[in-house]
C-alpha cells in the first residue's frame, strides 16, 4: 500500500490548527472569529471521538462548548447553512489526522487542560439577548426538579419552561393569576425545513414576540400530557398551584437547531363558557438551549 506523504508546509499548517484549537478560550478571542472557534471545537470533538482522546466527561464538556460556539457564530451573523459547511470541513480535517500524530496529542492535552474544570461544574448560566437558561447537572431519584430552565412572565401569569427530571422531559409549567385551567398547550417554533432563516424583527429592541416565526412557517407540537398538580419543585418561584404540560422529545431536537436569537411560543388553550377557545401566549428565547442540553450530558 502506498504511503501518502504530507508536505512540510501542510504539516505546519495542520499543527498550527490543532494547537490553536486547544486554546478554546479568552486568549483565542483576540484573533479568532466565532466561526473559527466553532470550527476548531468541531474538529477536536470529531478527532476525539474517532481516536478515543477524551473521557466521556470531557467529551461532553467539549460538545457543550462546541454548541455554545455555534450559537455565538449565529449571533455574529453566520447562517445555519454556513455553519453546516464549517462543521463538514472540520470533520473532514479530523478524519485526515492520524490518531498517533504528535500534533494531535499536543492539542488534545491542551483541550484536557482547558476543559477539565468545566467538566466538574454542576451548574451553568447561559445568558441570552433577553432571557437566560439555567442548567443544573445534579439529579434525584425521587424529587423532580429543573435541569435546564428559563422563566417568563405573560400578563399576570408566569411560566417555567425547559428540561426536568432524570429523563430530561420537555415541560412547560405555568401558574395563572386568575386560577384559570387550560385544557391543553401547544409549542410552536420555526420549522427549519420550511424556512431559510430566523425571523428577527426585534433586533432594534422589540420583545420576544417579534422574534417568533409566523404560524405558516412554524412547526407546532401538542402537549402529550397534562398535570394539574405538578411537583412544588417545578412551580414558578412562590407559586402554590399550577399546570404542567409535557411535550414530545422531538421538539427539543428542533429547538437545538434554531437560531439563539429567535423565540418559541407556548400557547395555553382555554375553553370559554360560550364554547369558544381562548389562548394565552408566553414566549421563550431559544438562546443556548443546545449548549445547556449538551452540558447536562457531561458525566
Amino acid at each position: 500500500m502506498a504511503t501518502v506523504k504530507t508536505s512540510a508546509p501542510r504539516k505546519r499548517r495542520l499543527a498550527a490548527t490543532l494547537v490553536a484549537t486547544a486554546v478554546l478560550g479568552a486568549a483565542q478571542t483576540a484573533t479568532a472569529t466565532p466561526s473559527d472557534v466553532f470550527y476548531e471545537r468541531s474538529l477536536m470533538s470529531a478527532a476525539g471521538a474517532r481516536c478515543g482522546l477524551f473521557s466521556p466527561s470531557l467529551s461532553g464538556a467539549l460538545d457543550a462548548g462546541r454548541a455554545q460556539a455555534r450559537g455565538a457564530a449565529l449571533r455574529a451573523g453566520a447562517s445555519a447553512d454556513q455553519l453546516d459547511g464549517v462543521q463538514q470541513r472540520a470533520h473532514a480535517r479530523a478524519a485526515s489526522v492520524p490518531c498517533a500524530s504528535k500534533d494531535l496529542s499536543t492539542a488534545a492535552g491542551r483541550v484536557r487542560k482547558a476543559f477539565e474544570g468545566y467538566a466538574l461544574l454542576q451548574r451553568m448560566n447561559y445568558p441570552g439577548d433577553r432571557a437566560s437558561w439555567q442548567a443544573d447537572r445534579a439529579s434525584s431519584a425521587t424529587i423532580p426538579f429543573w435541569r435546564l430552565s428559563q422563566t417568563a412572565g405573560f400578563g399576570g401569569d408566569r411560566l417555567v419552561f425547559g428540561l426536568a427530571g432524570r429523563n430530561n422531559e420537555l415541560l412547560a409549567v405555568a401558574t395563572f393569576a386568575d386560577g384559570a385551567r387550560p385544557y391543553t398547550a401547544r409549542l410552536a417554533m420555526r420549522d427549519p425545513g420550511r424556512t431559510q432563516g430566523p425571523y428577527l424583527k426585534a433586533r432594534n429592541g422589540g420583545g420576544l414576540a417579534d422574534n417568533a416565526a409566523p404560524r405558516a412557517a412554524s412547526r407546532v407540537f401538542g402537549a402529550e400530557t397534562r398535570d394539574a398538580a405538578p411537583a412544588p419543585t417545578l412551580l414558578p418561584t412562590g407559586a402554590k398551584t399550577g399546570m404542567s404540560f409535557r411535550f414530545p422529545r422531538e421538539a427539543g431536537d428542533v429547538i437545538a437547531r434554531l437560531d439563539p436569537r429567535e423565540a418559541m411560543t407556548v400557547e395555553f388553550v382555554f375553553q370559554g363558557r360560550d364554547g369558544r377557545e381562548t389562548v394565552r401566549r408566553a414566549y421563550v428565547e431559544v438562546g443556548d438551549f443546545a449548549a445547556g442540553r449538551a452540558f447536562l450530558r457531561v458525566s
